[in-house]
């Protein structure tokens, strides 16, 4: 494995499965299936997932929900989908704890992140939910503090497309994908892979990111082994 400890960033909408909405159990078992095959392959694995297939808090405030408490609502929602995911890998053997910014000790353990490193060197997975805790922060923001907060080596984002596109493949089919590509071109022609601040703090810390699509079985086994797999953003 060229990295050892890699740091998976799941959309809420890929557990969602062609439903659009909630979680889909056979989306959830598929997921699972990747992330025990990474775990099995020996790399030390963090896992953030998004909750955009419950609620998105952008998108609540845009409809008239205070920017704060829908952000905390969007914070929730990972912590639901967090809890799916754990309790399809304990279904499988993979043992993993749910660590959450915000408290909820009935729930999941308090993320404090001696404890998180401490669960990654006994070989559990890391389920990282509720995001920061801080409201006006992305999802994209809060995995990319773990993955540095954790001393993971990549940072893997899960999307529906192959990588990242001179434009959206989804719109435009002139798109090309990008093999390659520097975190400040990112930012320069903002192409929307991550928010700005997810983007800098890679940046500065030197973080590799690797886009690709999930929906393609052993994507993330390739990615962790260094293998050519999506697109690859680092540098400066």
């Amino acid at each position: 494995m060229q990295y050892k400890r890699v740091l998976l960033k799941l959309s809420g909408e890929s557990l969602a499965g062609d439903e659009g909405f909630g979680i889909s159990l056979p989306a959830v078992d598929r997921l699972t299936e990747e992330v025990k095959a990474v775990k099995e392959a020996g790399v030390a694995l963090g896992l953030v997932v998004g909750g955009g297939n419950i609620v998105r808090g952008a998108v609540a405030a845009e409809g008239g929900i205070d920017r704060v408490s829908a952000d905390y609502m969007g914070m929730l929602a990972t912590v639901i989908n967090a809890l799916a995911v754990q309790d399809m890998l304990e279904k499988k053997g993979v043992e993993n704890r749910v660590l959450t910014a915000i408290r909820m000790e009935e729930l999941a353990e308090p993320y404090i992140r001696r404890r998180a490193l401490r669960h990654l060197e006994k070989q559990r997975v890391v389920l990282f939910a509720a995001g920061t805790g801080n409201p006006y922060f992305s999802t994209d923001t809060a995995a990319v503090l773990r993955a540095i907060e954790m001393e993971a080596e990549l940072i893997v984002k899960a999307t529906k497309v192959e990588g990242v596109y001179s434009a959206d493949p989804m719109t435009d089919p002139a798109a090309e994908l990008i093999p390659e590509i520097s975190f400040l071109e990112v930012m320069t022609r903002e192409l929307g892979v991550m928010d700005a601040t997810a983007i800098s703090l890679c940046k500065d810390n030197n973080l590799p990111v690797v886009v690709l699509n999930i929906q393609r079985p052993g994507a993330v086994l390739a990615a962790a082994r260094g293998e050519r797999v999506g697109t690859l953003i680092s540098g400066g």
